[in-house]
């Protein structure tokens, strides 16, 4: 599949990878980043104009993830039947109740795993749309500038930023995981404690 959209990238340009990024906004699994990383040095190289592929780009992601908004706050049952229970979806419940917009900003380029759980409930949880689209806006851009800049930047060798770039991710949401799961136990422990001596006062 990376392959084949890699090659189909250069062939019809900003237009493909503005289709794809929006499919992408609406969870769909693509490999968008690896595209975004591979673009920019694509736009190195002459094959691409960075600025219309980048202003293409951003248009389309922030279009998916209004959509895919959009799918939380008007069909919220259906959403939490679908997806509510799942483990991206608590562990994005957990973020979102405790960072807010931050978990929307950087779940847009950082911890991508959770970009649509994210989407979804601040549908669900009536997130004003106005918030909800200036914090998307700037970690998309984050996310086409940065790691589309890392493509230029390093061009034939963009492999290796992807490469890595997916390693950090992957060891970003783990320790998110980790931090969440140490705060519940540490929860639960405090809770017993709590209740043990309760029962000793009586």
């Amino acid at each position: 599949m990376s392959d084949f959209l890699l090659t189909q990238v250069i062939n019809y340009g900003a237009p493909l990878l503005g289709v794809v990024v929006f499919i992408g906004g609406l969870g769909v699994p693509l490999p968008c980043t690896p595209l975004v990383i591979a673009a920019g040095a694509f736009s190195r190289e002459g094959y691409l104009p960075w600025h219309t592929t980048a202003l293409t780009s951003i248009i389309s992601v922030i279009i998916g993830d209004s959509l895919s908004y959009s799918m939380g706050y008007y069909a919220s049952g259906y959403v939490l039947k679908r997806f509510g229970g799942t483990p991206k979806w608590i562990e994005a419940e957990k973020t979102f109740e405790r960072w807010g917009p931050l978990s929307i900003f950087f779940s847009r380029f950082l911890v991508t795993a959770i970009a649509l759980p994210v989407n979804l409930l601040s549908g669900t949880t009536r997130y004003p749309f106005r918030k909800f689209i200036i914090y998307d806006a700037l970690g998309e851009a984050v996310w086409i500038f940065g790691y589309g800049g890392l493509g230029y930047l390093f061009g034939s060798q963009w492999e290796v930023v992807n490469e890595f770039l997916g390693n950090f991710g992957g060891l970003t949401l783990g320790v998110i995981f980790f931090i969440v799961g140490l705060r519940q136990v540490i929860k639960r422990q405090a809770k017993k404690r709590q209740e043990s001596a309760a029962k000793n006062l009586c």
